[in-house]
């Protein structure tokens, strides 16, 4: 994705395989959890409060972060990122709502984080990610689910670094054993309406897209579906070995920053935010922990990346899709070939 070549890389950051040094060991992650209910958040004026975390008792994501942190803890040595001590816990401006957050890295991770936000009506949002190191080329997960009592609006992936619509050697070495299991899931999880050709680049063939009333059944089996790509994602990880080709690893980094700069300017979760806690902290939340790198990883603008985008005066178009192509369909057959146009 984005060019590298004006970023000046030593040896030593070139091999981010070496433990960090700075950071405490966390054995049990999950079991520190700042979604505990014992936890108090900050709220937007500075002031402490109880937390609210089991206000919804019946169905929480905090056991979704809880197996992640717990099964990824199996695979290696989580370290605590030094996002932690700034984005842990924050009530919105509602008085009802609050916004857990937590970050990890690890020698391949370049940051495991969650954000989940609970509030008393019921609606439930989480928003996982973890996003590999440059010297890999593995996918990033990503688990976006929006819940109320009446809805749920579900995106789970192992989202591309590469194209996979017309890089072939990509597609094969990371989804082609994962078909099977995106079959699985799409029987369960029929596709969920529209998704502009733009966005359509940043997904894979096995992506869950979705959309359901709320019924306990669906929550387990989006449960069961959210282990299931975890589980896949940390097999690929153990077996993926270091990149040492600096042209390769550059390609890398510039792939994870235009994802960044694309899902920092257009994901329709920032709406949600701004509601809660103000633009102001919504835009740092985003670019700062949710999309972290994005500012530091490349200098490539949105309009450099997408210049369709560009407005007359230099600003960026908000409109979702500037082709004005959309998907209402899955554009992958059964093979996990790409049967749409971009």
């Amino acid at each position: 994705m984005e060019s590298c070549a004006h970023l000046s890389f030593s040896h030593g950051f070139i091999s981010t395989l070496k433990k960090p040094h700075l950071y405490t060991k966390t054995t049990n992650p999950y079991k520190s959890s700042v979604l505990t209910s014992t936890i108090s958040c900050i709220s937007i004026n500075g002031k402490t409060r109880p937390s609210i975390a089991e206000a919804n008792s019946n169905f929480s994501y905090k056991k979704f972060v809880h197996f992640a942190l717990e099964e990824t803890g199996k695979h290696t040595e989580l370290i605590n990122s030094p996002l932690q001590e700034k984005y842990s816990c924050l009530a919105a401006m509602d008085g009802k709502t609050e916004l857990h957050m937590q970050s990890f890295e690890t020698p391949k991770i370049r940051l495991l984080r969650s954000l989940s936000i609970e509030g008393s009506d019921g609606m439930q949002v989480l928003d996982f990610a973890i996003f590999p190191r440059a010297e890999f080329n593995l996918p990033i997960f990503c688990a976006n689910f929006f819940s109320t009592a009446a809805i749920n609006i579900v995106v789970l992936d192992l989202n591309p670094l590469h194209d996979v619509i017309n890089q072939q050697d990509y597609k094969e070495k990371y989804y082609k054993h994962l078909i099977p299991l995106g079959l699985k899931y799409a029987e369960l999880f029929p596709w969920g309406g529209k998704i502009t050709a733009e966005s359509m680049k940043f997904f894979s063939p096995i992506v869950i897209w979705t959309k359901f009333p709320t019924n306990q059944q669906k929550h387990y089996d989006l449960f069961s579906a959210f282990k299931d790509y975890l589980k896949s994602w940390l097999e690929l990880m153990d077996q993926a070995s270091v990149e040492t080709d600096v042209t390769q690893i550059m390609m890398n980094l510039e792939s994870q920053h235009r994802y960044l700069t694309w899902r920092s300017e257009k994901d329709p979760g920032h709406q949600l935010l701004r509601r809660l806690v103000g633009d102001n902290i919504s835009k740092e939340i985003v670019r700062s922990f949710l999309f972290n790198g994005v500012d530091e990883l490349g200098s490539k603008t949105f309009t450099d990346y997408f210049p369709e985008y560009k407005c007359d005066d230099g600003t960026v178009n908000q409109k979702r899709s500037m082709i004005g192509k959309s998907f209402e369909s899955r554009p992958w057959d059964a093979r996990g070939e790409f049967i749409g146009t971009v």
